[in-house]
């Protein structure tokens, strides 16, 4: 779509960090400390570095949003273009890590104006530059259509809509294919790269896998850990990697090596899901509920919240199951029903409707079946989706695909002692539990420290690790690898992996064909309007 403007695009703007610094408040550790670089106008930069080495602190604090004097502590300089960067708002434009902590207003076409409208873009147009930018970034949806029926990737694509529509001098973006498809991370790529060939502006852009960024950037830097830089210079300089710093430190490296799947027998069945229709239907209770069962209602609505596909799953202990496909498709709606939080929608009706709007109160099963084999039920309902909390904990463990969804405690420490606890286990089997967890995904010095404070890396091995301590028969997982170094990858995989050597069942939703080839799991591939099978 071709992009009308009255206004020329601003300038690229230059970033400069002096022994730069930043404390998080309450931490005793520096999240980035002792940085000296210098960015010039135009330059696009990709910035690496272990999980946990300060890339999206530094983003954050060029974009001035770290916040006062209550929320950190900072020490030197940074400047964007000369000047504090909470003075340089609207020169800069960050995409978080989060794209739900991104997503302010309840359109589509209102959440991609909103950064317009306060920057005093003329009406006409700001509404020229809402279409370009959603075109850009491949989201094909009306302006009108609910931010909160977006999935994951399309609502990381909106952000960066929004982002490139304020044409702002210095684009600052973490992460931002990591909940894409390829082709949908290829397309978000090529909207970056018009952006810039247009306007000119500098780049800085996080990302753990680098292939898709590698020809579009002509600057590495690499942060250290222990603070500063670790490499910097071209492409080619830094990614040689001559004296294997670099992959000492995690850095992911174009031929990172993959660990091979190891085949394991499937045991006893713990799940099973026949001619499965899944979607997202709104809830209707009381009085309400009832005149809407009454007028035939409640059915039509559910049907038509259905998604277009679906499934047939037989999940034993032991076995694996990766659920790709683009991104939008259903995969982590998928995933919840499984887990016994949604309930199924639609498809082949199995019993009458008035008894199958009965079956579960509010949230009845119309057609296909979702049931639990008795090894995974063990005494409770063959449904999971009518199975209290408590029933769930020793049974299916899910993370959700945004971390903080799910973050209950004020410490790493008393996060992952919450399910054991509800459990009523004995308190020297908790701290068992609690410090092997830690030690294996690298989460023992963190474990005084805010959940809600942890980079983006660490916040998701957190919630996997909160999964795991229940060590429930069955796990479900929604982007497992989000924000991992090639080293907290591999901790990953391999925890995973021995999981399934001691008869645990694994369904993860996810785009990283490694991560899937590396468990040996099974691919269910999710397409709309096509029947899925595993």
């Amino acid at each position: 779509m071709p992009e009308s403007s009255s206004a020329a695009p601003p300038a690229p703007v230059a970033v400069h960090a002096r022994d730069w610094g930043w404390r998080h408040a309450g931490r005793t550790a520096w999240a980035v400390r002792g940085l000296d670089l210098r960015i010039e106008p135009g330059e696009r930069v990709l910035l690496l570095g272990a999980s946990g080495a300060g890339k999206s602190t530094l983003l954050a604090g060029l974009a001035g949003v770290l916040g006062g004097d209550d929320d950190g502590e900072a020490e030197g300089d940074l400047h964007v273009h000369g000047h504090a960067p909470a003075e340089a708002r609207g020169r800069s434009g960050l995409l978080l890590q989060d794209p739900d902590a991104q997503v302010i207003l309840a359109r589509v076409g209102d959440d991609v104006a909103f950064a317009c409208e306060n920057l005093g873009v003329p009406r006409d147009e700001l509404w020229s530059r809402v279409r370009w930018s959603l075109d850009a970034v491949g989201l094909d949806l009306p302006l009108d259509r609910s931010t909160a029926q977006l999935s994951g990737g399309q609502k990381q694509r909106l952000a960066l809509a929004g982002l490139l529509a304020m044409r702002p001098g210095l684009l600052l973006l973490d992460e931002p294919t990591a909940n894409l498809d390829p082709d949908g991370a290829a397309e978000v790529r090529d909207a970056v790269g018009a952006v810039l060939a247009r306007t000119g502006a500098t780049l800085i852009v996080v990302e753990h896998r680098i292939a898709v960024w590698r020809d579009l950037v002509d600057r590495v830097i690499v942060l250290d850990a222990a603070g500063g830089v670790l490499a910097d210079g071209a492409p080619e300089a830094v990614l040689a990697d001559t004296a294997g710093r670099l992959r000492e430190a995690g850095v992911w490296l174009p031929d990172e090596p993959v660990p091979a799947g190891r085949p394991v027998a499937p045991g006893d069945p713990l799940l099973e899901a026949r001619s499965l229709a899944v979607g997202r239907a709104p809830l209707f209770s009381g009085r309400r509920a009832r005149r809407r069962r009454a007028r035939g209602d409640a059915e039509a609505d559910l049907l038509a919240h259905a998604l277009p596909f679906r499934s047939d799953v037989a999940i034993a202990e032991g076995s694996a199951v990766a659920l790709t496909g683009p991104s939008g498709v259903g995969k982590s709606t998928l995933a919840l029903t499984l887990g016994g939080l949604l309930p199924s929608l639609g498809g082949t009706l199995t019993a009458e409707p008035a008894l199958a709007l009965t079956l579960g109160g509010l949230l009845p099963s119309l057609g296909g079946t979702l049931t639990a084999e008795p090894a995974l039920a063990r005494g409770a309902a063959p449904d999971p989706a009518a199975w209290r909390s408590r029933e769930l904990l020793t049974r299916i463990g899910t993370v959700f695909q945004n971390p903080e969804h799910q973050f209950l405690a004020s410490t790493v420490r008393d996060e992952l002692a919450a399910g054991p606890r509800a459990l009523g286990l004995a308190q020297a089997e908790i701290a068992a539990r609690l410090d092997l967890l830690m030690d294996a995904l690298g989460l023992s010095a963190l474990a005084g420290a805010n959940p809600f404070t942890l980079s983006g890396g660490q916040k998701r091995r957190l919630s996997v690790a909160t999964a795991l301590a229940t060590r429930p028969r069955l796990l479900v997982l929604d982007e497992p690898t989000y924000g991992q170094d090639a080293i907290t990858w591999r901790r990953l995989v391999a925890l995973i992996a021995g999981l399934r050597d001691e008869g645990h069942a694994v369904v993860a939703a996810t785009h990283d064909a490694e991560f899937a080839a590396a468990i040996g799991a099974d691919e269910l591939r999710l397409t709309a309007l096509r029947e899925a099978a595993a």
